[in-house]
């Protein structure tokens, strides 16, 4: 069997992929403005439900490019999305990326309340008193506490980016975001990853 591969540069390849999601979008209406986020989601996972699963709140990105020129940091759930966030362009302008999961006094409050570590490293980043972005891949105890803190009104995010994946509470916990008067960025249904909750910061980082 003769296989035919496209010759593309190497340092064309992700332009030529742009060029091959856009056709395959074809008249798939997207919200303007969210294209490259969308876009860049369906990059990263091949998959292009995210053009239709992904769920924007008004002025969504308008908002989130207003904190990270302003100096946000953003909060991950995990050292996979901390690790995949461009920290120099954020950087250039102030902000950080923190993942508070392996933290010492993480690990011991959460063992404490038997709750869990994403929920307590939510805490403790609802302490530090900063502009923070959050960006949510992995566990939705994150976003659900989350919600309480903004509840309690003991953090106010300057975005959230909601995109656990999975099984157990991640549908309701989603639902929990966009039901608040807070800035979101959330992929509706079981998917998302780690993976996704980086390449959206990235395409706000490149944008």
């Amino acid at each position: 069997m003769k296989i035919e591969l496209e010759q593309v540069a190497p340092k064309e390849i992700e332009t030529r992929s742009f060029e091959i999601i856009t056709q395959e979008l074809g008249d798939c209406p997207l919200v303007p403005g969210t294209e490259a986020i969308v876009k860049r989601c369906i990059h990263t996972s091949a998959d292009f439900d995210y053009a239709k699963n992904l769920c924007f709140s008004e002025g969504a990105v308008e908002q989130a490019l207003d904190a990270i020129r302003g100096g946000a940091s953003i909060v991950t759930d995990t050292q996979m999305a901390k690790a995949g966030i461009n920290k120099s362009i954020l950087g250039k302008y102030g902000g950080q990326v923190y993942c508070f999961m392996s933290d010492e006094d993480v690990a011991e409050e959460a063992k404490k309340r038997g709750s869990t570590r994403a929920a307590a490293s939510m805490e403790k980043a609802a302490a530090m008193g900063e502009d923070l972005i959050f960006a949510i891949g992995n566990a939705p105890t994150a976003l659900v506490r989350l919600y309480e803190l903004i509840q309690d009104r003991k953090i106010n995010p300057r975005l959230i980016i909601g995109v656990p994946v999975g099984f157990v509470n991640v549908v309701a916990s989603k639902e929990l975001i966009m039901g608040l008067d807070v800035p979101y960025i959330v992929a509706k249904g079981r998917k998302g990853g780690s993976n996704i909750a980086a390449c959206i910061c990235n395409a706000l980082l490149y944008m």
